[in-house]
């Protein structure tokens, strides 16, 4: 018997080991993993596959639902049991089980076949839990202060509050709520939650998230207290150009619903009702652009928990609000990410007591002091300091940007504002009590919390400092919407950065549900003839709209994040809203085709010398950039609407689409080809976006080549940046590329970094090289447009790019471009299926590239320069061994699937593993 189990295992051991390096993680529902809150009936399911073994692809899956971890072990009351079912999806998979209850939690796990017949175990479980779903799940009322209030001014945080008994052990617990302006709640003295900035910025009279907390944790048996502090942020605070007020309103509200369930089965609803009670306390002001001054001695002791003598507190009014506008939160949540300790403290030649944190971030500082009550500390904040090392706030136009803390005296306190946020390097202090410190001040770095999803190094350490600060800059810049800037009088989600940026934001974080969430505020903000403001939210006039490459976000947006993550939804969502700013333009260039009125921003920030005697300044025509984009933009529809499989549509905008470019050629191109604007710009444009027949594309190359070595230097503003180092790569003038890359001297991407930049700046010279500044009227130093640069150094320095025709990385084109001016580069990013990595390095005349492919996709690898029998994979030289498909020469086995020679460059088709090649 045991020679019998011997042989037996034997026998089968080795295919028990070969299925145990297939496994499934990293499970994710509606681009988030285990998200609390939502109302979609048909939660779209996603997962990764992990393999030790090369060319591993998904044949099959099977998804199990459950409303509990231990009904999943035993397979038993399923809601959902997929069956096995034949398919290499392993994204956005919509559950089609039972209906789905409001409130309740579902536990999923999936396992998966691969095309060996391999299976892989079950998945760790994962959740989602639904929301209240509508307006219906409401029990609650809108409540909201009942004294009046100067609307005119800053005001008073509302300090709302209510206790409850709970008469009974509980088992399980909620909290939704949202709010009309910003809400911090607090459950028996502890804050819910650890999200800021709640509940986000939307189009609030059209869509007004709401949160979803578990509270089961906080509550006890007996007397509980519940505790909000409203704040006007958006909703009611200064914002927009015009320093106006109450832009959605004047009175701040709050909707909160509580829902437990005890032990036994029971369950209970505390509401915002007529209850609760309402006074103001120690938050005197509190604003985005301005700051908060707030006062200690008026702290209210223990408000939010049980026992406190609420005696002068008011009862609350009853509010009237609609709740059909409520939506389920969408994006990602504003966290405190990350917190920094001073690198110096020190005194300005003025005297000033200041303090410097080494990097320029959004967020707030952090006081630790003591002293006596009523002692008044000030402080201010600035991104950078003037030439002779003084504080500089002049660039931050009308925003205040300070806290002013008032000490209640008696021991150490501990403060941090609650409904501001600053763009800062430097914290300016005035009037500390005592010693100035490094442990006495913090700065609290907050950001919507996306997962970081991508990596660039190099040799270089001024292009990896670049990096760093297109990584800064986004982080600071994405908060709940993507702001242009974090610290002066504006903050606003201006659409031109977001569409300039958009590609290099998915390569550095995942953005999937951050864009989602803003792109439908994007469609609810639209004009109802189509156009589009120039920021999202819209919170500046009614005809601030239109303008191209600004309103284009309305489509590149959308296409840039179906390419980065595979998704239709982003195009399902958005298509009703293309086509509305496609139709818009169409309506403005009329029978002609040509789009020449109106107001543009035209390429913003390009190159201009302050002295231009002999029209070195490169201005292209606005009207040229508006007819480009507005042929990009119908393209693009074109391509969504063959996504999408609307026939019609697709023929319709590829017709107006010929019409669009032949109006560009009679209007803007000369018959020996030549643009009426003779800018990078111009020549960018028309390539990048195909305007021009194909037997002029190559002229025009040459002639854009020749304008940059004319200069010596980049000329491009906000348009022409995101695209120039792409388009000299695509027709063979990488090298001109790499120059712009490494230029150090003003204007080029590298100068900021030499003048000590930490973020990227708004202009190409912030700072002139004389230590001055530029124009403080629009001079940020946290500006993220110009960063777009990063999109090259992933795509074509390091090589990982995206197939147009298999979307999401579904199959990845590897194709680094290596200069002799770095040694070695190497990127990764996490895709929707695992984790890319392309590198590669010089040792003298060899050169390795290292790639990592994940399972469930497969990759074209180019490997510029190399002659097919040359090149070592694995040690082994390609030539040697076997034959390739379709007689092609090369190896094919051990994950290659095939190669060729196509010119100078070999060309692998491989599955997914990692590759070492050396030639």
């Amino acid at each position: 018997m045991r020679a019998l189990f011997l042989f037996l295992l034997g026998a089968f051991l080795p295919a028990f080991v070969f299925s145990q390096s297939l496994s499934v993680s990293n499970l994710s529902c509606e681009h988030r993993i285990n998200p609390l809150g939502i109302d979609e009936q048909h939660p779209r399911l996603s997962w990764q596959l992990q393999s030790d073994e090369r060319n591993v692809l998904q044949a099959a899956y099977q998804v199990w639902v459950a409303e509990g971890p231990d009904q999943l072990k035993e397979g038993r009351g399923l809601h959902w049991d997929s069956g096995r079912v034949s398919s290499s999806q392993s994204l956005y998979v919509p559950y089609a089980g039972a209906p789905l209850e409001a409130g309740k939690r579902y536990y999923w796990q999936v396992r998966v076949w691969d095309e060996q017949g391999n299976a892989s175990g079950w998945s760790p479980p994962a959740w989602w839990e639904m929301g209240l779903g509508g307006p219906e799940g409401w029990r609650a009322q809108w409540i909201a202060v009942p004294w009046k209030e100067d609307e005119t001014a800053p005001r008073p945080a509302p300090m709302l509050r209510r206790t409850f008994e709970l008469n009974g052990a509980v088992a399980r617990a909620r909290a939704y709520i949202t709010s009309r302006g910003l809400y911090l709640a607090y459950l028996n003295g502890e804050k819910v939650g650890d999200q800021v900035f709640t509940p986000g910025w939307t189009s609030y009279n059209e869509r007004l998230q709401y949160q979803v907390y578990d509270i089961t944790g906080q509550l006890k048996e007996g007397p509980n207290a519940i505790g909000v502090i409203l704040g006007d942020g958006w909703y009611r605070g200064r914002i927009g150009w015009v320093f106006q007020r109450n832009h959605y309103g004047s009175e701040l509200a709050l909707l909160m619903q509580v829902e437990v369930e005890y032990a036994d089965g029971r369950r209970e609803v505390i509401a915002s009702d007529k209850d609760w009670r309402a006074a103001t306390g120690p938050i005197l002001e509190s604003d985005i652009y301005d700051g908060e001054v707030y006062d200690a001695r008026k702290e209210h002791k223990g408000w939010a928990a049980p026992g406190f003598d609420a005696k002068g507190w008011q009862p609350v009014k009853m509010a009237e609000y609609p709740k059909n506008n409520i939506i389920s939160t969408v994006g990602v949540p504003v966290r405190k990410i990350q917190e920094m300790q001073p690198v110096r403290v020190f005194t300005t030649p003025k005297g000033e007591q200041a303090i410097d944190f080494g990097q320029n971030l959004t967020g707030w500082v952090r006081l630790r002091l003591k002293g006596p009550a009523g002692h008044t500390v000030k402080v201010e904040h600035a991104e950078v300091l003037d030439k002779d090392g003084n504080f500089y706030t002049a660039n931050l136009r009308k925003a205040k940007a300070r806290l002013e803390y008032t000490l209640r005296g008696g021991g150490e306190e501990v403060y941090e504002p609650h409904f501001t946020f600053m763009g800062f390097r430097y914290a300016k202090v005035e009037n500390w009590p005592g010693e100035l410190t490094p442990e006495s001040v913090t700065a609290v770095a907050i950001h919507s919390d996306m997962a970081k999803a991508g990596s660039f190094e190099c040799s270089a350490p001024l292009i990896n400092q670049l990096q760093h600060n297109i990584q800064w800059g986004q982080k600071g810049n994405f908060l709940d919407v993507p702001t242009d800037c974090p610290q002066r009088d504006e903050r606003l989600g201006w659409t031109g950065d977001a569409q300039a940026f958009s590609r290099t934001a998915a390569f550095n974080y995942d953005v999937a549900a951050f864009f989602l969430k803003w792109l439908g505020d994007v469609a609810a903000d639209q004009r109802e003839d189509g156009a589009i403001p120039f920021v999202i939210p819209q919170v500046l006039k009614k005809t601030d709209c239109a303008s191209a490459g600004w309103a284009d976000a309305a489509t590149i947006i959308p296409w840039n994040l179906y390419l980065a993550y595979g998704d239709k939804r982003f195009l399902e969502q958005q298509y009703e809203s293309m086509k509305g700013w496609v139709g818009y333009m169409a309506g403005q260039a009329g029978e002609g085709f040509l789009w020449d009125e109106g107001f543009h921003f035209g390429d913003w920030l390009f190159y201009r010398p302050d002295d231009d005697n002999d029209g070195r300044s490169a201005v292209t025509d606005k009207y040229l950039i508006a007819q480009c984009f507005f042929a990009h933009s119908t393209d693009i529809l074109r391509k969504a609407a063959a996504v999408l499989g609307k026939k019609e549509d697709e023929a319709h905008y590829a017709k107006l689409l010929d019409n669009i470019k032949a109006a560009f050629l009679r209007e803007y191109m000369t018959p020996n080809g030549r643009l009426a604007s003779s800018t990078q710009t111009a020549y960018v444009l028309a390539l990048a976006f195909d305007m021009l027949p194909e037997d002029q594309r190559r002229q025009a190359a040459e002639r854009l080549a020749e304008n940059v070595r004319r200069y010596g230097h980049i000329t491009t503003g906000f348009l022409g940046t995101p695209h120039i180092c792409h388009v000299l790569s695509e027709y063979g003038f990488t090298d001109l590329a790499y120059d712009l890359l490494f230029r150090r001297k003003y204007p080029s991407w590298l100068y900021p970094v030499t003048m000590g930049a930490t973020t990227i700046w708004e202009r190409w010279d912030g700072i002139k090289p004389d230590g001055s500044f530029q124009n403080v009227g629009m001079n940020s130093f946290n500006h993220y447009a110009y960063g777009a640069i990063g999109d090259w150094l992933y795509r074509r320095v390091a090589g990982i790019a995206i197939d147009p025709a298999n979307p999401g990385y579904k199959h990845i084109v590897i194709q680094p471009a290596p200069t002799d001016s770095l040694s070695f580069a190497r990127a990764m990013h996490e895709c929707p299926y695992g984790v890319i990595e392309s590198g590669w390095e010089r040792d003298g005349d060899r050169l390795k590239i290292e790639v990592s492919i994940p399972p469930n996709t497969r990759a074209t690898v180019r490997l510029p320069g190399a002659e097919m029998a040359g090149v070592r994979l694995d040690g082994e030289l390609l030539g040697e061994k076997g034959r390739g498909r379709e007689g092609e020469s090369g190896r094919v086995g051990d994950g290659v699937l095939g190669v060729r020679q196509d010119g100078e460059d070999t060309v692998l088709e491989v599955g997914s593993g990692t590759y070492v090649f050396e030639y």
